[in-house]
C-alpha cells in the first residue's frame, strides 16, 4: 500500500452515485410498494452498502483500513432510473472516495439481485464519484503563487564546513513543491547576532517567509529561539504546537523541540528543528495550510 505515515488526519468526505435502470414500470411500482418477493429492496440494499463501505480495504488491495465515522444512503427515482447516492465521512490520513464508490456499487448490485426475479432487463450504470473533500488536495491552487522565502541554516558545524546541510535543502525542496520561490539560502553559526541579522535583512526586504532550521534544541549553543523571539511583533503558538503534535506521533522526542513561529512586519518567521527528519516532518505538518496566512496578510499589505 502507499505510504501515508507522513500525512495528517483531517476530516474526509466523499459522495458517490450509482444508477440502476429497470426495464418496466411494474418493477418501480413493486419497489415503491414493497412488493418485491425477496423483501424490502431499499433497506436490504442500504444495509449491504453499509457493510461494503466498512469492508472496502478487505476487497480493494491498495485501500487502507480506516475508521468509517458516518455513512448515509439516499435514493431518487426518475422514471425507470433508480439513482443511488452515498456519503461517507471519516477523520483520517486518507480519503474515502473508493469506500463511497464501493458502497454505491454494492447497493446497486444488491438491488439488481433482488429485482432480477421480476425484471430480466435491469442495467447498472454511472457509478462515479460526485464530490470529495479533505486532505491537501483541498488547498490546491488556492494560495498565492508569488511568495518569496529565505532558508537559514543555524549550525556551527555546518558553518565551519565539518558537516553537510541536508535539513535546509529538504525545506527548499518542499517549498518548491508548493510554488514558493526560495530567494536566499544561507548558513550562519549558532550566534544570536548572526541569526538576528539574517532576520532583519529579510524583514527589510519584505520577504514573505523566513525559515530557520537548527538551534531549537536544548544544548548551550541552541539559541535560535532566544535570537528570534525578541524581534517578533506577534508569536503564533499554534504553528509550533502543530509541528510538535505531528512529530510526537512519530517520535517521543518531539516534545523537546523549541520550535518558534511569529510575525515581524508582515514577514512570517519559522524556527524548525535542525535534523533533516525534524525539518521535513515539520514542513509536512504545516504545508500547504500554513500558506493561508498570506491571504490574510494580503488584506493589509501594500504589495
Amino acid at each position: 500500500m502507499v505510504d501515508i505515515t507522513h500525512k495528517s488526519s483531517t476530516l474526509r468526505r466523499a459522495i458517490a452515485q450509482a444508477t440502476v435502470v429497470v426495464s418496466k414500470q411494474e418493477t418501480i411500482d413493486s419497489l415503491i410498494n414493497d412488493k418485491v418477493p425477496k423483501g424490502n429492496v431499499f433497506e436490504m440494499a442500504k444495509t449491504a452498502g453499509l457493510f461494503a463501505v466498512k469492508k472496502t480495504s478487505d476487497i480493494i488491495p491498495d485501500c487502507h483500513p480506516l475508521p468509517i465515522e458516518h455513512t448515509a444512503v439516499s435514493y431518487d427515482i426518475d422514471g425507470l432510473n433508480i439513482h443511488i447516492k452515498i456519503e461517507v465521512k471519516t477523520t483520517y490520513k486518507t480519503g474515502v472516495e473508493v469506500e463511497a464508490m464501493h458502497g454505491a456499487s454494492v447497493i446497486a448490485l444488491t438491488m439488481y439481485d433482488m429485482l432480477k426475479p421480476i425484471d430480466k432487463g435491469i442495467e447498472i450504470s454511472n457509478i462515479k464519484l460526485l464530490e470529495k473533500q479533505g486532505g491537501k488536495s483541498d488547498f490546491k491552487d488556492k494560495f498565492r503563487k508569488d511568495l518569496k522565502a529565505a532558508v537559514i541554516v543555524c549550525s556551527d558545524t555546518i558553518y565551519s564546513g565539518q558537516k553537510e546541510d541536508k535539513a535546509g535543502k529538504s525545506i527548499i525542496e518542499k517549498l518548491t513543491k508548493y510554488s514558493v520561490d526560495t530567494i536566499d539560502y544561507i548558513i550562519v553559526p549558532d550566534e544570536v547576532e548572526a541569526i538576528q541579522a539574517a532576520l532583519l535583512k529579510h524583514t527589510a526586504l519584505s520577504t514573505d517567509l523566513v525559515i530557520y532550521t537548527g538551534g531549537t534544541g536544548l544544548s548551550k549553543r541552541d539559541v535560535t529561539p532566544e535570537a528570534i523571539i525578541p524581534l517578533l511583533d506577534r508569536d503564533i503558538p499554534g504553528i509550533a504546537e502543530a509541528c510538535r503534535s505531528y512529530g510526537q506521533d512519530r517520535t517521543p522526542f518531539s516534545m523537546l523541540s523549541r520550535s518558534v513561529a511569529g510575525v515581524k512586519d508582515q514577514t512570517l518567521i519559522l524556527a524548525l528543528p535542525g535534523s533533516t527528519k525534524g525539518a521535513s516532518e515539520s514542513m509536512d505538518a504545516l504545508f500547504p495550510a500554513l500558506l493561508h496566512i498570506f491571504s490574510i496578510f494580503k488584506g493589509v499589505r501594500h504589495d
